[in-house]
């Protein structure tokens, strides 16, 4: 007699597992749709490239006869490759000059576009509009501005009896004259980050330290400082990445020049792979920056990791 509830029991549990499966089968078949668009740009514009630079970094190929595999002779050729060296050091001075410039301006926006003061968001404005300013056009500003016969800053140094200088005609002014278009354009943007972080700090804290009758430098050594190592960190991280990829500055205001003092591995990549059709060359020293941003990014992470503080 009781065979047949049973069964029927049986029957209804399988039926309700098949529809079950036929909904879990029609949601995930419904995420992956959602999902796909950028998944498919993933895959077009970062993954199979990425993949493919590490694989063509071993060939030699120009693009219009087919690649040769030569194994790690890119890698060997690079390291007594001159201009490839000069490169290096040329990417190096430049996270040097620009990274802790441009960090220490981006503060010191932010401390004053942090005052209480009238019309304090006209003056966030101003400091901003460079960031959203195209790079073409800003370059193209300042080569103008270093010109060494018309500039207008060789102009008014002229006025106070210093000779015109070569900003971007001497060899050693010239990746520095960059590094300073840059530091203008970018600050902005950090500043904005600074000044969140700066907003976000509880109130009480400087008028507890008011009552102990701290100083505003002891209050921003033991206070303010300490509170921002989360957007330094984070700044200091994302300049140096930006850092190493320095390329349409360079392009716009000197092309590499003069000689080759502001040849930096970004421009050198481009170089061969658009000007010589070098590809195989080219995505071996695209493979080597990324190494060298990955090692950097992680002894930064390492050594800089520790310092954040979160909370007093």
């Amino acid at each position: 007699m009781n065979q047949v509830p049973q069964e029927s029991t049986t029957v209804r549990i399988q039926q309700r597992r098949k529809i079950n499966n036929k909904k879990r089968v029609r949601d995930n078949i419904e995420g992956y749709l959602f999902i796909a668009p950028a998944l498919i740009g993933f895959l077009s514009f970062t993954l199979i490239p990425v993949i493919a630079v590490f694989i063509i970094g071993s060939t030699e190929w120009n693009v219009i006869s087919p690649a040769k595999w030569v194994g790690l002779e890119n890698y060997i050729t690079l390291f007594q490759d001159k201009i490839f060296l000069i490169s290096l050091k040329n990417t190096i001075l430049w996270v040097i000059y620009f990274v802790p410039a441009s960090i220490a301006v981006s503060l010191i926006l932010a401390l004053a576009m942090n005052l209480p003061l009238k019309g304090i968001t006209i003056y966030r404005t101003l400091l901003y509009i460079p960031v959203i300013s195209p790079l073409l056009a800003v370059a193209l500003l300042f080569v103008w501005l270093y010109n060494p016969d018309f500039g207008l800053i060789n102009y008014i140094l002229s006025k106070v009896g210093v000779e015109p200088l070569g900003w971007l005609t001497s060899e050693k002014l010239a990746l520095p004259s960059i590094a300073l278009m840059a530091i203008w354009k970018s600050a902005g943007y950090n500043m904005l980050i600074y000044l969140a972080a700066l907003q976000g700090i509880p109130k009480h804290l400087y008028e507890a330290a008011d009552l102990d009758g701290a100083t505003k430098l002891q209050k921003f050594w033991k206070i303010t400082f300490p509170l921002l190592t989360p957007a330094t960190f984070f700044i200091t991280i994302m300049s140096v990445i930006g850092a190493f990829q320095v390329f349409g500055e360079i392009y716009v205001m000197t092309s590499g020049g003069p000689g080759f003092s502001t040849h930096t591995l970004t421009y050198y990549l481009w170089s061969n792979a658009f000007k010589y059709n070098k590809m195989g060359y080219a995505c071996a020293i695209s493979v080597l920056m990324f190494i060298l941003i990955l090692i950097t990014t992680l002894v930064q992470n390492r050594l800089l990791g520790r310092k954040v503080q979160y909370d007093m």
